[in-house]
């Protein structure tokens, strides 16, 4: 499992590097999901009220997700580079 730091606020989850929980997610950006280590692109336009589809995961267990860029159309070269960079698992 990577060694990066579990967001404790929204805020926090902000950051590059920092895991949080999937439904915490604010803002744009890159994400891994820490258990699977696959990469979840989530533009601004998901992000406003009144926008669907509405995205949201059911698991017994909180589905961790890693911050590793603020540009969600980040190329998946560079992807990879910075989540192997961050310890992630990547899966993708």
């Amino acid at each position: 499992m990577p060694a990066t730091k579990k967001a404790e606020t929204v805020k926090e989850l902000e950051m590059l590097g920092i895991a949080g929980p999937f439904e915490r997610i604010s803002q744009p950006g890159c994400f891994v999901f820490n258990r699977t280590g696959d990469l979840l692109r989530v533009p601004e336009e998901a992000l406003l009220p009144g926008h669907s589809p509405t995205l949201g995961v059911v698991s017994k267990e909180p589905w961790l997700v890693t911050k590793i860029a603020n540009d969600p159309y980040l190329p998946l070269g560079k992807a990879r580079t910075i989540a192997a960079d961050m310890d992630l698992y990547v899966n993708f």
